[in-house]
């Protein structure tokens, strides 16, 4: 009896230990994950309290972290770093750390924000299979979205903003049934848009027509974009749409006075385009519209009454349009008229004289009979002739351009032209516009060789004043055989919209045009004016022009970061390669921030073919183009190690072979000791580098500079290591400096070490 009575003790004993065993083995699976995570994102300050005995499921939220869990499984995890999170380090991987994550398959609720991800997002992703809400915003993901995503059929929610994602927006989105959020805000995509109820896509590349979307939206935000259509008369059927934003793109035409007596409308913001049209005073409201943008535009007649009725309640803004009435800064009806004949959009009540030999001036539209046009030819050309010119034997021609006949309606509708890329605009750059030629004139003091700069390959130059005071750079270009209008329409507006912060950007042109037979003599492009020289008058060059002045190491790398933006703009948004960038290409603005002033654009080659050939038209493109594209960018990257070259030594190099003498000299000083390092370095700024970012800038300049094209890196690889030299010599310096290609102004002290 005794016996039986142990056996049974024991076999209870043993079930026991078996469940509680299974049991921890199963608790501790997850615990495992997340101590994976925790290592591979760091060791964040957020999770510094995790540890092997942590119990997760009932961890107390906080503003950072957050566990959920639901009958045993973990549900929703919520991971939220600083605002301006480093980039991890230069080991981690996105692919392992999503295979780490998967572990935890039950997962419905997942946010990874401001953490210093970096990489493409792996397809593996798709393995945690029973996502609702993803949010991975504020980090450093860039490539394309994969098409596994497509498989999170359960997917309701998704937040990629603040990254750098690229490319065309996959088509799948239409097809994930619950799919009603997407906010991809401040990205560089493009493509065509899916029906969500909450869309937000602000500062992408969408464009240039406006998308057809489904009538159930709530809120749709497209600000920041290159749309540059009319807004459809479809508008009319959003009776659930709260919040729109259209700001800050393109768009033409007449602006829908249904949009104010939208049902649901609370917020209208469509300030910063090109809306044309009189606006009646009589036509009905929404009473539940607290906010209406309708700033920057080319609007006439008067502010609808409705919108005035309830001003303690509602804001509405209105300037720099052309109403009536004197408040919030408008422009005279004239000025919305001749804006809206330069973007194509002829004035109903306005009607063009068109003849072979007649040409209507900026300042001379409708309404006036030929022999009265023909008198005022005939007067400016003999004014004409009798003016000084610099140009020898100048043609008998007009200085005139006719904007309707310049913007056609194909110019506004073919999706293949570059458009306003928004958030990556220069802050107060003016609006490109078309210029008079006596605004040119007045400018420069009419061509007074004072304000000549030189003449180059790229045609003459001159400094100049515009009439609102600011100071413009204006390219002189005289064209080798003749040609109309129409023929330049495509390049001139890909020039007005290739717009970025180190870019030096075009505010606008004049044609010249040939009385005979109206083709162009001469384009004047006018850009913004970089007051503080080349790069290279500031590091190889600086004793003789800026003795007092130079670079420091963390505004080099800044600069080396601007410079790489300025490249990968154009690669990714704008489709031009073969840039040819030099140093003494790149400009230092006020607060040294870098220019690239020189690049592929439009009507600079010596022909419109090889223009051509260096700019990506967008569309199919077979094996061979795609190789020319490749090899074309890797010769910027080239470039780009030349310029990094002369950074890193503050000496230049004549020629290729004393290129590659000093790469192999950068090679073996990688491979030895910090000592070897500094011995290479620029000796103004020996002191200066932390020699982890100085090893990183030589590592890159080295790739950068490899005589086989397809061992160099890309642009993003190269701007990645960038970004983490400038943080980690930031962290060194002891205080943490944004390293978005904005280095400190030349009047503020710098640090003893930076």
């Amino acid at each position: 009896m005794a016996q039986v009575f142990c056996n049974s003790v024991f076999l209870v004993i043993v079930v026991l230990f078996v469940r509680i065993d299974l049991s921890q083995q199963f608790q501790s699976s997850p615990t495992r994950t997340l101590l994976r995570i925790q290592k591979l994102l760091n060791f964040p300050a957020a999770l510094s309290n995790w540890n092997d005995s942590t119990d997760f499921c009932n961890l107390e939220p906080d503003a950072s972290v957050t566990v959920v869990c639901y009958e045993g499984n973990m549900t929703q995890l919520h991971i939220i770093g600083k605002k301006g999170a480093l980039l991890l380090p230069r080991n981690f991987s996105m692919r392992v750390f999503v295979t780490t994550l998967v572990k935890l398959p039950d997962l419905k609720v997942l946010t990874l924000v401001s953490l210093g991800l970096w990489g493409s997002i792996p397809g593996k992703i798709a393995h945690l299979s029973s996502l609702e809400i993803l949010n991975m915003s504020s980090n450093f993901l860039y490539g394309a979205i994969p098409q596994e995503m497509s498989l999170l059929s359960g997917l309701r929610t998704l937040i990629l903003d603040d990254n750098m994602l690229a490319g065309q927006l996959p088509d799948w989105f239409s097809v994930l049934p619950l799919l009603t959020v997407l906010s991809l805000k401040h990205n560089i995509l493009n493509g065509s848009l899916p029906d969500s109820f909450i869309l937000e896509l602000e500062g992408n590349g969408f464009g240039p027509q406006f998308p057809q979307l489904g009538n159930k939206l709530v809120t749709l935000t497209l600000s920041r974009n290159k749309f540059r259509s009319c807004i459809p008369a479809e508008v009319s059927s959003f009776y659930q749409l709260q919040r729109l934003d259209v700001s800050l793109n393109s768009l033409v035409g007449p602006l829908p006075s249904v949009l104010f007596s939208l049902p649901s409308l609370s917020y209208l913001n469509i300030s910063g385009n090109k809306l044309t049209g009189m606006i009646l005073d009589n036509i009905s409201c929404n009473d539940e519209l607290k906010v209406v943008d309708l700033s920057s535009n080319l609007l006439t007649g008067s502010l609808p009454k409705c919108l005035l009725a309830d001003t303690r309640n509602r804001v509405v803004l209105y300037p720099r349009n052309c109403f009536v009435t004197g408040d919030q800064q408008q422009h005279p009806v004239s000025f919305c008229r001749n804006e809206a004949l330069a973007v194509g959009i002829v004035p109903e009540e306005k009607k063009t004289y068109e003849s072979r030999n007649t040409f209507l001036a900026p300042s001379i539209v409708g309404g006036v009979v030929g022999v009265v046009i023909l008198f005022g030819i005939v007067y400016w050309v003999v004014r004409r002739k009798n003016e000084k010119n610099m140009v020898k034997n100048p043609p008998t021609n007009l200085i005139v351009e006719n904007p309707s006949a310049g913007y056609t309606s194909k110019l506004l509708s073919d999706s293949r032209y570059i458009s306003q890329t928004m958030p990556f605009a220069p802050l107060g750059l003016s609006t490109y516009r078309v210029l008079s030629y006596e605004e040119i004139e007045d400018a420069t003091n009419n061509f007074d060789s004072s304000a000549f700069m030189g003449e180059g390959s790229q045609g003459q130059m001159y400094r100049g004043q515009l009439k609102d005071g600011s100071f413009v750079t204006i390219r002189c270009l005289k064209m080798k055989r003749r040609s109309s209008i129409h023929n330049f329409t495509h390049h001139i507006d890909l020039i007005s919209k290739l717009r970025h912060r180190h870019l030096v950007s075009a505010l606008g042109h004049c044609f010249e045009l040939y009385l005979e037979d109206s083709s162009v003599s001469r384009i004047f492009l006018v850009f913004e004016y970089v007051p503080n020289g080349t790069l290279r008058s500031w590091i190889s060059e600086r004793h003789t022009r800026h003795s007092r002045r130079s670079l420091a190491w963390t505004q080099r790398i800044a600069a080396a970061v601007g410079i790489a933006k300025g490249i990968q703009f154009l690669h990714t948004v704008a489709g031009v390669y073969s840039n040819n960038i030099k140093i003494t290409d790149v400009l230092l603005d006020q607060n040294l921030v870098a220019k690239i002033s020189s690049y592929n654009l439009p009507l600079m080659a010596e022909s419109m073919a090889k223009v051509s050939r260096g700019v990506s038209s967008g569309g199919s493109k077979d094996s061979s183009d795609q190789e020319r594209i490749n090899q074309e960018a890797q010769a910027d990257i080239y470039d780009f190690g030349a310029i990094l070259l002369e950074i890193i030594r503050g000496r230049s190099f004549k020629s290729k072979n004393e290129i590659n003498a000093q790469r192999e000299k950068l090679q073996e000083a990688i491979s030895g000791d910090s000592v070897a390092r500094k011995n290479v370095v620029d000796p103004a700024i020996q002191n200066e580098c932390l020699d982890q970012s100085l090893k990183t800038m030589m590592e890159v300049c080295v790739r950068c500079l490899l005589k086989d094209p397809i061992t160099r890196p890309s642009i993003e690889d190269v701007l990645w290591n960038l970004q983490f030299a400038a943080q980690v010599q930031d962290a060194w310096c002891g205080e943490y400096r944004s390293s978005d290609g904005s280095p400190v102004s030349p009047s503020q002290p710098k640090l003893s070490i930076c």
